[in-house]
């Protein structure tokens, strides 16, 4: 009886999910049933790792890493666990077939957040495919319910949108990673001194990035399409209010959308997607 238990594991992922992400929480709940189920799971999953590098400095991050990665092969291995996290992201992975090697690649790069505090060139784009695009790609397993012709032919597209999303992140959230944590992700750019042209210089990746991935999006299938559209109207929408804000002003708050715009986004997008104009 692992029904009643997977029931709670995925409430857990989902609660997981609206606590910390209003907007893509918001852009989950219109995905099909199942794809939706497995897209909490997969959150819940990249949230709780993401949170012990982030967040947890009063403990010893490092072993709480590697006892979470440990889990998390351990569930995939066994198809339970009692953490119900990863209980619910074990499923998600043997339900869609996502790839151990995906899983792997998100991993090594929160590893990478326990010591890296500067990134060169290389570092930086090792960092991006660990912990954006390759969660790009678990989640495309999903959107394409394990079409493997579909996903390899968006794999691309999916990869620069989940760089794009990373990148926005990045920017927003400088002052809390340079100034409260001691990163710096973006290569060659001093942040004591960070100014218009550097700015527009990472817009410039960002940009391109979306319209790689905006390809993508037109090609999901239609169960899919809308909730993804919606998070890339969402950052977009961020991108946009970035490339209005001056240099050094992104260094002391971090941008958000007021709530109110974030419904009025999704009022927009769904208009558009009734009217298949996406």
């Amino acid at each position: 009886m692992k029904e009643l238990f997977d029931k709670v594991s995925l409430e857990t992922s989902r609660m997981t999910t609206r606590s910390y992400s209003t907007s893509f929480s918001l852009g989950t709940r219109f995905l099909g049933p199942s794809a939706r189920d497995a897209i909490y799971s997969i959150y819940g999953f990249v949230r709780f790792a993401d949170e012990i590098v982030d967040t947890f400095h009063d403990y010893n991050k490092s072993y709480l890493l590697d006892k979470f990665k440990k889990d998390t092969y351990e569930a995939i291995e066994m198809g339970i666990s009692l953490n119900p996290i990863l209980n619910s992201f074990q499923k998600a992975v043997r339900d869609f077939g996502i790839d151990q090697e995906l899983i792997d690649t998100f991993l090594e790069s929160m590893e990478m957040d326990l010591n890296k505090t500067a990134y060169s060139r290389k570092g930086y784009e090792k960092y991006i495919l660990g912990s954006a695009e390759v969660v790009g790609l678990m989640c495309l397993k999903v959107f394409v319910y394990g079409d493997e012709r579909k996903y390899k032919e968006l794999q691309f597209s999916a990869m620069r949108l989940g760089s794009a999303f990373q990148k926005i992140n990045f920017l927003r959230d400088l002052k809390a990673d340079y100034q409260e944590m001691g990163r710096t992700y973006f290569p060659g750019v001093d942040l004591d001194n960070f100014n218009a042209e550097e700015k527009k210089r990472i817009e410039q990746e960002i940009a391109e990035d979306f319209a790689e991935g905006y390809k993508g999006i037109l090609e999901l299938p239609r169960s899919s399409r809308f909730g993804v559209y919606m998070a890339y109207i969402y950052f977009y929408r961020l991108f946009n209010k970035i490339q209005r804000t001056d240099a050094q002003q992104i260094l002391k708050s971090r941008i958000r959308i007021p709530n109110q715009k974030k419904y009025a986004i999704f009022v927009e997008s769904y208009v558009k997607h009734s009217l298949n104009l996406i």
